[in-house]
């Protein structure tokens, strides 16, 4: 969050205090859209206060766009609508439109990534051509839908490249894409141009940095969905060459596993089969050329946890809500050499076919997405045929 500079106690002091109280119209009804909660809670209050700011001229729209900045996201939704509704209205009626502000909120980087990706689609319909000239310039962009728009551009020119047998273009141009994209439809739909049209190897992992070699161990037992908060010993000590006894079951070790997956996932089914009410952990040691800022980003559909440096970071008791790149960002800040990472992952009871997957991926990169990679960081492991099996003949 942004603070507005202060105002020093001697021009404080000779400043007529009428104007310093007096709020804008708009101030009361975006108070009250912010406290719109969770199952309808401030709903009635929220209609309201959108009549009242909807009623107002364009002055309105870049104060509700800044808003947006630490609003929940039924109070954007609300906050989105007054906006579009204003905004349309005065296209309508052919009124002057702030739209040297709106394009100012848009290039402002440090504005809330959703309120500038609207601000966009505002000024793309007061000045299209001059809106259409920044979309190569939003390659990396922290807001996800700029950056979208960006690398959708390209991959446009890559096809279009290709289809003309311009065949280094393509490449320099896909490859750029492929830098800016964060969404794993069009990673997917990048890789597969550069890989079956120009023959190119990409390394997914590595350019992402997920990390593939990790230090597996389990299963311990998650009856009753207990195991989530139940600490077994990797939470406690990390010693690969420890083996831990279990109740009424082998004891379990650390064993070595790699993953050839292009988006990092780490299968646990796969050393411990398709096993139901489960725990199992993952490790791995991270190093770090130098101390920075960096964020763990993670991709789970089990109940997880994380841990960094021994500090644990944050988890979510839930199951099979879905699964995709960067569902979760954990800040943390890498110190130079070693740094180590430790996932709890759970699986429940659920005996459909879509809740068998018990795994995570997890990624080391910077704000915008930018992959940081270890200064021994090994090759990503091939990828194997699967082995046919001839069928087992019944006697």
């Amino acid at each position: 969050m942004r603070l507005l500079p202060s105002l020093s106690l001697s021009v404080f002091f000779f400043l007529p205090l009428a104007p310093l109280l007096r709020a804008e119209p708009w101030t009361e009804p975006l108070a009250q859209l912010r406290q719109v909660g969770p199952e309808g809670a401030g709903n009635t209050e929220a209609a309201a206060a959108w009549n009242e700011l909807t009623a107002l001229g364009s002055e309105v729209i870049v104060p509700v766009l800044t808003a947006m900045e630490g609003a929940g996201p039924l109070s954007r939704n609300w906050m989105r609508t007054a906006v579009e509704t204003v905004f349309e209205r005065e296209l309508k009626a052919k009124t002057d439109l702030p739209s040297e502000a709106i394009k100012a909120f848009l290039l402002d980087r440090e504005n809330e990534p959703n309120a500038r990706r609207l601000a966009f689609d505002l000024f793309s319909q007061v000045a299209p051509e001059e809106a259409a000239a920044l979309v190569p310039g939003m390659i990396n962009d922290p807001s996800p839908g700029l950056r979208r728009d960006a690398v959708a551009k390209l991959l446009a020119e890559g096809k279009a490249q290709l289809e003309a047998n311009e065949k280094e273009k393509s490449l320099a141009t896909l490859k750029a894409a492929l830098d800016g994209a964060r969404d794993a439809d069009q990673i997917d739909a990048v890789t597969k141009l550069l890989r079956e049209k120009l023959e190119q190897k990409v390394d997914l992992p590595k350019h992402f940095g997920f990390l593939s070699h990790w230090h597996l161990i389990g299963p311990f037992d998650n009856t009753d969905r207990a195991g989530f908060e139940r600490v077994y010993s990797p939470e406690t000590e990390i010693n690969l060459s420890a083996e831990y006894e279990r109740k009424e079951a082998k004891p379990v070790k650390w064993q070595e596993y790699a993953t050839p997956d292009d988006y990092g996932k780490v299968d646990f089914n796969t050393p411990y089969g398709p096993l139901k009410q489960v725990t199992g952990y993952a490790y791995t040691e991270f190093n770090a050329a130098e101390s920075r800022d960096a964020e763990i980003r993670l991709g789970c559909k089990n109940a997880w946890k994380v841990w960094f440096n021994g500090e644990f970071l944050f988890g979510r008791d839930e199951y099979h809500r879905g699964q995709r790149i960067d569902q979760y960002s954990l800040p943390v800040k890498l110190k130079q050499g070693k740094n180590t990472i430790l996932v709890k992952a759970c699986q429940n009871e659920q005996e459909q076919d879509w809740t068998a997957q018990w795994e995570f991926q997890l990624r080391v990169c910077d704000a915008t997405g930018t992959a940081i990679l270890a200064t021994d960081r090994k090759p990503t492991p091939e990828k194997v045929a699967p082995v046919r099996r001839r069928p087992v003949k019944s006697e």
